[in-house]
């Protein structure tokens, strides 16, 4: 394989050590759960990996990291209204991922964490991120008395571990957690890898992932209660718990100046099961297309 070079998340200076990481992070938490734009943590056919692909392999190529990692940018998404609907709906906002050492970092993609344990080709941690719900009136003519879903925050546990320097497959997972909302567990196995054709300007990534979620967060976004089908014209249906989706994303990022660089990612994610079955679901195939042009510090 080619030498990867960093990916954006890692800059190729930084800012000067007196500044504190702490107040410049909380300085941005605000900007973080705001920015509802091209990698919003919304239910979307997006793969968790591609939210921070290329990160657990820069300790493989680049031991001595930066103490600060910044990008900013503005990006834009367009994907489905809901995962199933067959409306799709464009996103656009601001984009942050600031990386302090191998440590913290807020993103407007990963959300606000830290990474607890790590090792040179693998880490585990914790974050917060956000769910911005489901609103009827967005899609009332199918929506109409199936109610909102509230947005939430959610926590997240993950972990991510690289083959070898020769062969960089990384392999991903996470569980999450709906802090409101539905009130769900959600988690993800996935594997992706760099692919031929990278270069110290341009690289990208693809690989494979599933989705698994517990009963309440089917129900929550696949279900129709008794309640709900007295309001609308659906008949009760209740989701299972186990295996929701799966699917394939790639994530390419081009520096077409010194600082300047354009990141694209497209990815298709297939409803299984109950997920599929459901009234709700207009389709059970769903992609979702983001670029975003971004400033490396």
């Amino acid at each position: 394989m080619p030498e990867i070079p960093n990916p954006p998340a890692a800059p190729r200076s930084a800012v000067p050590a007196r500044i504190c990481w702490l107040p410049a992070l909380m300085l941005l938490l605000g900007c973080v759960l705001l920015a509802r734009a091209a990698q919003a943590q919304t239910p979307s056919p997006l793969a968790e990996w591609q939210y921070s692909a290329g990160v657990p392999l820069m300790k493989l190529y680049r031991p001595k990291l930066p103490r600060w990692q910044i990008d900013l940018g503005v990006g834009t998404s367009v994907e489905p209204l809901y995962v199933g609907a067959q409306r799709y709906r464009v996103m656009g906002g601001p984009t942050v991922d600031i990386r302090y050492r191998d440590r913290f970092f807020a993103s407007s993609g990963d959300g606000i964490g830290a990474n607890v344990l790590r090792g040179r080709n693998w880490r585990m941690g914790v974050a917060l991120t956000y769910n911005l719900g489901r609103r009827a009136a967005d899609y009332a003519s199918h929506l109409h008395g199936l109610g909102n879903i509230s947005p939430a925050p959610v926590a997240k546990l993950f972990a991510d571990y690289v083959i070898s320097k020769r062969f960089p497959l990384v392999l991903r997972a996470d569980i999450r957690r709906d802090l409101g909302g539905v009130d769900g567990w959600v988690g993800d196995v996935g594997a992706y890898m760099p692919m031929p054709g990278s270069s110290k300007r341009f690289f990208w990534f693809a690989g494979p992932t599933a989705s698994f979620a517990d009963a309440n967060y089917m129900n929550g976004w696949f279900g129709v209660t008794r309640a709900q089908s007295a309001r609308s014209a659906y008949a009760p249906y209740k989701a299972d718990a186990g295996l929701r989706s799966f699917g394939f994303g790639v994530s390419s990022v081009w520096f077409f100046r010194r600082h300047w660089f354009l990141n694209a990612d497209v990815a298709v994610e297939q409803l299984v099961g109950s997920a599929a079955r459901s009234p709700i679901t207009e389709s059970a195939t769903n992609g979702v297309v983001d670029v975003t042009v971004a400033y490396q510090f």
